[in-house]
């Protein structure tokens, strides 16, 4: 889910490839988007961008074009030929949002609002969002309820947190309070991982707890700025690490989040040290959010809760209709996967008894069954014995002894032909 450093990239992102493009037309939503219609339309517009912790915010400035030249001052008279006014659009990312810039034959699937540039060939900067949780708000601004931003606001949002201890909002662990964007407007689920793994904080710990002394310290702390600079570099504690943590994603020479180069993560997979890294632990909050972790959960942790099996660390490639695209190691497998299915025929039994029995009742069936049958063969082979032997007489046992004897003389043997009689062979 895109975080605060992944937001203040997606603004970096925009104005770079706007910078010097002129845009044209009415702004395009797709049909199946259910956020609201930015009506807005100019012959010519710029667009820029700005950050705040969760948020985006574009800014389309009209613009007069006279003789080739472009004049961005709205005309003062209000006449005719007067430019309308200029707007903002605020966009919340969800949990797949970002912006691209594409030709018009490439249009992203899930590109839910469109702005279109001006000349040929003709560019479109989208904002494309497979999930649809991310919204935008026509001449919106920044949402009331939403703190300083960790990033570029710190020295305040240190001081709307310290300020407000007393909330009952920091009953809570300290986990779940570092998703409350009242107070930690950019630190989303990875950030609040790596903050607590890094300090060794227990994330089932209360959050008053572990903020408290932070309060003490600045009251009794006598220190000059360059002090306090080192220290903090040295031994940051809980709400410099919300700052620290965010600037070094966005300094991963743009790999953490980059529209433009999103399948290379590696810089930032290095980066991690708790979140998604193998023999972490994993709870859910209360909230249903999964904490990574090592060592002690603290007090507060949810009792009975289910432990979610851990994931892979390896991300799903997704095509550019945002579709599930296979690996190279995944379709090797797949295909190898068929061809052993291929060559597998299956056996099948020709005797019953062979058969595996599916319960233990049918077992006993089955066992009585071969047993019956095992009999009756007897039977028969026995009955149909005693016939061939009447009909013909076998030979005498000794005889059949001597055959087996090669090269040895035989010997007399007697039958039995009646009563006290012998008769030589």
């Amino acid at each position: 889910m895109p975080e605060g450093p992944e937001l203040h990239l997606a603004s970096r992102f925009v104005n770079r490839v706007c910078s010097g493009t002129v845009f044209s037309g009415r702004v395009e939503k797709s049909s199946v988007s259910k956020n609201c219609e930015v009506p807005f339309s100019c012959a010519a517009y710029l667009i820029s961008a700005v950050s705040r912790g969760k948020e985006v915010k574009l800014t389309l400035t009209p613009i007069k074009e006279e003789d080739g030249k472009e004049d961005i001052k709205p005309d003062a008279a209000g006449g005719d030929n007067a430019l309308p006014a200029p707007m903002d659009v605020t966009f919340r990312f969800g949990m797949s949002g970002s912006f691209k810039l594409t030709s018009e034959d490439e249009i992203p699937k899930h590109a839910h609002l469109k702005f279109f540039t001006k000349g040929k060939p003709v560019q479109v900067l989208c904002f494309v969002d497979p999930r649809r949780f991310g919204s935008w708000e026509a001449n919106g601004t920044w949402q009331l309820d939403r703190g300083p931003c960790v990033l570029l606001e710190y020295e305040k949002f240190r001081s709307n947190v310290l300020s407000n201890l007393s909330d009952r909002a920091f009953d809570k662990p300290i986990c779940e309070v570092l998703l409350n964007q009242k107070y930690f407007n950019g630190i989303g689920n990875y950030l609040r991982a790596e903050i607590l793994f890094r300090l060794k904080v227990p994330p089932f710990e209360k959050a008053r707890t572990v903020l408290e002394p932070l309060l003490h310290k600045e009251m009794t702390a006598e220190l000059t700025l360059s002090k306090k600079l080192k220290l903090k570099l040295e031994n940051p504690d809980l709400l410099e690490l919300c700052h620290m943590l965010p600037m070094e994603v966005i300094n991963l020479d743009g790999k953490g989040y980059d529209p433009e180069h999103s399948d290379d993560s590696s810089a930032f997979k290095d980066w991690l040290r708790c979140y998604y890294v193998d023999g972490m632990q994993l709870l859910r909050d209360s909230n249903g959010r999964t904490i990574w972790f090592q060592g002690n959960p603290g007090p507060m942790a949810p009792r009975g809760s289910k432990t979610p099996k851990a994931k892979s660390r390896r991300t799903k490639a997704v095509d550019e209709n945002g579709k599930k695209a296979l690996s190279p190691e995944d379709s090797e497998s797949r295909e190898g996967k068929v061809k052993s299915e291929r060559r597998k025929t299956p056996k099948v039994p020709t005797d019953l008894s062979q058969k595996r029995p599916r319960s233990a009742k049918a077992a006993k069936e089955q066992t009585a069954e071969g047993l019956q049958t095992d009999e009756g063969t007897r039977k028969r082979t026995t009955s149909r014995d005693r016939k061939k032997m009447a009909a013909e007489p076998s030979p005498p046992a000794e005889a059949a002894k001597e055959s087996e004897i090669p090269n040895k003389r035989p010997r007399k043997s007697r039958t039995k032909s009646g009563k006290g009689h012998q008769t030589p062979l």
